[in-house]
C-alpha cells in the first residue's frame, strides 16, 4: 500500500490557513481587499478583543448571489484570474482564492450578501463542515463575520500577542488601506468605540488629515514626479517632523500597500544630511508603474512585490523626494531671515489629538470591560488610541 496519500479538504484548509491567516489582522486584510475589489465605496470594520473574539467587515460593493458564495468557499476559486497569463497584468488586490475557505476553517464564520438588483440577500453560516444557506432581507453589498478565531486550533491561538498589539496591527492595516484608496470611506470600530473614519473623497491629503491630524498635515510636502512610464506622487514631511520608527511610512504601488526595502532606502538617501541619525520622516509614496514590470506573486500574503528593475525604482523615488525637499527649501530661503542667520532645525514628536468623533452604537457583543482604553501599539510608537478589552492573555 502506498505511503503517499492525498490530504482531505479540511486538512488542506487548515494548512493553507497557516499561510493566509496568521492573526486577526490577516483576516481583516483579506476581507478588506475583497471589499475593495468588489468596488465598495464604504467599508466598515468592527472588532472586539483585538479581533480574537469578533471581527466584522461590511461593504457596499457588488455583492454575491448563492452560486457565487458557494464557489467562493472552494479553494483556489477566484473571479480575478482566467489563465496563468493574467498574473502578469493583474490589477486586483486579492486573487489566490483561499481567503474565505481558510478563514471559515479556523473561525465561526457567517456571511450575508445581496447582489445589486436582487430582491433578497443570502445568509451563509459555516460551523465545521456544515454550511447553511438562508434567504433574508439585506442591503446591497457584503457583510462577513468571523468569531472565536482559532477556536479549533488552540495551539495557533497561543502564538497571538496581547489584545492591544493585535488591535494595533489591524489599525495599521486599515490606515494603509485608507491611504492607498482615499476614494473609499473607511470606518473602524474597536471595543464599541469609533477609532478612525476617513471622508472617502479621493484626496490623499484629506485622508492623511483625518488619520494623523492637523499638525502632520501642515508639515506635508507634495510629490509629483514622472520619468518615462513611471510616476511618483504622494507626500513626505518636512525634515523637522520625525518619528522614532517607520510606522508612519507607507509605500503604495499600483494601489497595493507593500513593503519594499529599496523604497525605504530611497527615502533615507533623500533625507541624508537633512535629519539626525535617529528619526524617520512621514511618507506616503504612491508609485505607478506598468503592471507587467512587477511580480506580486512572490509572497504568500502579497505584502511584497518584485520589480523588474529595482535600481531604477530606487533612483526615481529618491529623486522625486529630493525634488520635493529642494522645492520646500527654496520657498523657505525666499522668505527667510537675513542670510547671516541660519535657524536650527526643530525636531519633535507628534502627538495625535484624541478622536472627537461620536461614539459608535453599542455592539451586541460588548461587555463592561470593553470601556478600558489601552494603546494600540505595544511594540511600535503609538499612532492612535484604540479602545479594547483588558488583556487576559
Amino acid at each position: 500500500m502506498s505511503e503517499i496519500r492525498v490530504l482531505d479538504e479540511r486538512t488542506i484548509n487548515k494548512i493553507a490557513a497557516g499561510e493566509v491567516v496568521e492573526r486577526p489582522a490577516s483576516v481583516i486584510k483579506e476581507l478588506v481587499e475583497n471589499s475593495i475589489d468588489a468596488a465598495a465605496t464604504h467599508i466598515e470594520v468592527e472588532i472586539m478583543q483585538g479581533g480574537t473574539s469578533f471581527m466584522r467587515v461590511t461593504d457596499n460593493g457588488t455583492g454575491m448571489d448563492k452560486a457565487d458564495i458557494e464557489a467562493a468557499l472552494l479553494r483556489h476559486a477566484t473571479s480575478k484570474l482566467r489563465s496563468v497569463e493574467d498574473l502578469t497584468t493583474l490589477d486586483t488586490l486579492g486573487f489566490r482564492g483561499e481567503a474565505l475557505p481558510t478563514i471559515a476553517s479556523v473561525s465561526r464564520f457567517s456571511l450575508i450578501s445581496r447582489k445589486k438588483g436582487a430582491d433578497l440577500g443570502i445568509r451563509l453560516t459555516v460551523v465545521g463542515d456544515r454550511e447553511d444557506f438562508t434567504e433574508i432581507g439585506a442591503r446591497p453589498g457584503t457583510t462577513i463575520k468571523a468569531e472565536d478565531l482559532f477556536f479549533n486550533t488552540p495551539a495557533r491561538k497561543k502564538f497571538l500577542k496581547t489584545t492591544a498589539t493585535e488591535a494595533g496591527r489591524i489599525s495599521d492595516y486599515l490606515i494603509k488601506f485608507a491611504l492607498s484608496h482615499p476614494q473609499i470611506a473607511f470606518r473602524f470600530i474597536s471595543g464599541g468605540k469609533l477609532v478612525m473614519t476617513t471622508p472617502g473623497g479621493g484626496d490623499l491629503k484629506e485622508a492623511i488629515l483625518a488619520i494623523y491630524g492637523q499638525e502632520t498635515a501642515d508639515a506635508l510636502l507634495p510629490i509629483d514626479f514622472a520619468e518615462g512610464d513611471t510616476k511618483v506622487t504622494g507626500f513626505v514631511s518636512k525634515p523637522s517632523c520625525l518619528r522614532s520608527s517607520r510606522a508612519w511610512q507607507s509605500f503604495i504601488v499600483n494601489g497595493r500597500i507593500i513593503k519594499n526595502y529599496g523604497m525605504m532606502r530611497a527615502i533615507d538617501n533623500a533625507y541624508r544630511a537633512k535629519i539626525p541619525k535617529v528619526g524617520y520622516p512621514f511618507a506616503a509614496i504612491v508609485l505607478t508603474v506598468p503592471q507587467n514590470t512587477i511580480d506580486i506573486n512572490v509572497h504568500p500574503q502579497k505584502t511584497e512585490i518584485k520589480f523588474a528593475d529595482e535600481a531604477q525604482v530606487f533612483k526615481i523615488v529618491c529623486h522625486a523626494v529630493q525634488t520635493a525637499l529642494e522645492g520646500a527649501e527654496k520657498t523657505i530661503n525666499t522668505a527667510a531671515a537675513p542670510s547671516s542667520y541660519v535657524a536650527a532645525p526643530v525636531i519633535h514628536e507628534l502627538t495625535l489629538p484624541e478622536a472627537d468623533a461620536p461614539q459608535a452604537a453599542p455592539s451586541p457583543h460588548r461587555s463592561s470591560s470593553d470601556e478600558e482604553h489601552v494603546s494600540v501599539y505595544a511594540e511600535n510608537p503609538p499612532q492612535i488610541n484604540v479602545p479594547v478589552t483588558a488583556d487576559t492573555s
